[in-house]
């Protein structure tokens, strides 16, 4: 995994996340499968594989480009602006 430009713009200590869970498929009463934290602001939002790609949502409304999966034991990161593993 390479360095992206993106991290340097990224807070520092990364964020806590807002809630535990995706509010968004909660609000709808879906079941969010693998949930994704943004690493700008702390939005805790459900995958692609999942039926409202919330954390994709969030990144489209707000063009906050870093996200991590906030599955216990991963700590992999995805730039969504440069379409990359970073």
């Amino acid at each position: 995994m390479s360095e992206c430009p993106h991290l340097a713009e990224l807070p520092r200590p990364e964020p806590e996340p807002l809630t535990e869970s995706c509010p968004e498929c909660l609000a709808v009463g879906s079941h969010p499968v693998q949930l994704r934290l943004c690493l700008t602001c702390g939005h805790v939002g459900c995958c692609d594989s999942s039926p409202h790609r919330h954390a994709t949502r969030h990144f489209t409304e707000t063009g906050h480009p870093v996200m991590r999966s906030f599955e216990p034991g991963e700590s992999w990161r995805w730039c969504y602006s440069d379409q990359r593993l970073i």
